[in-house]
C-alpha cells in the first residue's frame, strides 16, 4: 500500500476528495502527508480533522522555491511518501521534487489543457479567460508535473458546458464538482494498480478521456463505474 502526501494552497475540497475516496476505501493507500504554502487555510483543518500530518512551508521562511522544496523532500522522505497529488496547489514546483518523484507527481488544472493554463493561469484567472474566449465548454484536466506550468503528459479530461450568464465564481463552482469526481478516480488508477493492472489502467484513462472531436463535445464522459471490473 502506498503513501501518499497530498499538496494545497486553499480551502483543500479536492483534498477532501481524495481523503473521502481513501476513507471509503476506493483508494487503496495511506495519506500519511499534507503540505501548504501559506497559514491558516481550511486545507490544514481538514487534515488535522482526520489525522493527516500536515506541515506549512512558505517562501518568506526559505527565501526561494528551490530551498523551500528541499525542505519539503526532507519531511516526504522523513514521512516516506511514495506518490505526490497537488490538489489547488500554486507554489512554483522545483526540479527538487519533481526529480525525487518522477512520473509520480500529479496535478490537477481546471480547464482542458492546452487551453487556458501556464504561468498565470491558476484560480479565478482561468474562468475569467474562459469567459473572455467565449468557449462554450471548460472543464479540468489531471496531468503528471514536469519542469513546465501545466506542461506534463495528460492523464484524463472531463468536459463542462459553459451556460449562459456565467460568471468566473458560477463556472469554477461547476467545474469544481466535476474536479471532485475525476481527481480521486485518476489517484486510484496510478496507486491501487500492480504490474500486472497497467493494461486495464490505459484502457480505464482512454474511456475516461473518450473522444474530445468537436462532433462529440455534448456526449457524456465516462465514469470510472462505466468500467467492468473497476469500481467508483
Amino acid at each position: 500500500m502506498k503513501n501518499i502526501a497530498i499538496f494545497a494552497s486553499g480551502g483543500g475540497s479536492d483534498m477532501q476528495s481524495v481523503i473521502d475516496a481513501v476513507e471509503a476505501k476506493k483508494i487503496k493507500a495511506r495519506i500519511v502527508a499534507a503540505v501548504a504554502n501559506k497559514e491558516g487555510i481550511h486545507a490544514l483543518e481538514r487534515a488535522k480533522k482526520h489525522g493527516i500530518e500536515a506541515r506549512v512551508f512558505t517562501l518568506g521562511e526559505y527565501g526561494d522555491n528551490e530551498k523551500r522544496d528541499k525542505a519539503i523532500l526532507e519531511f516526504l522522505k522523513e514521512k516516506k511518501v511514495d506518490f505526490i497529488v497537488l490538489a489547488g496547489y500554486l507554489a512554483i514546483v522545483t526540479p527538487v521534487l519533481v526529480d525525487a518523484y518522477k512520473d509520480r507527481i500529479i496535478n490537477i488544472h481546471p480547464s482542458l489543457i492546452p487551453n487556458h493554463c501556464g504561468k498565470g493561469m491558476y484560480g479565478l484567472n482561468v474562468h475569467k479567460s474562459v469567459l473572455e474566449a467565449k468557449d462554450k465548454i471548460s472543464g479540468c484536466t489531471v496531468h503528471r508535473v514536469d519542469y513546465g506550468a501545466d506542461t506534463g503528459k495528460i492523464l484524463a479530461q472531463r468536459r463542462v458546458p459553459v451556460c449562459e450568464g456565467d460568471t468566473p465564481e458560477s463556472l469554477q463552482a461547476r467545474i469544481l464538482n466535476v474536479e471532485h469526481r475525476l481527481l480521486p478516480e485518476v489517484v486510484a488508477l496510478e496507486v491501487n494498480g500492480n504490474k500486472r493492472t497497467n493494461r486495464k489502467k490505459n484502457r480505464a484513462y482512454r474511456l475516461i478521456n473518450g473522444d474530445w472531436s468537436q462532433e462529440n463535445l455534448k456526449r457524456p464522459s465516462r465514469k470510472l463505474s462505466d468500467i467492468k471490473g473497476i469500481k467508483s
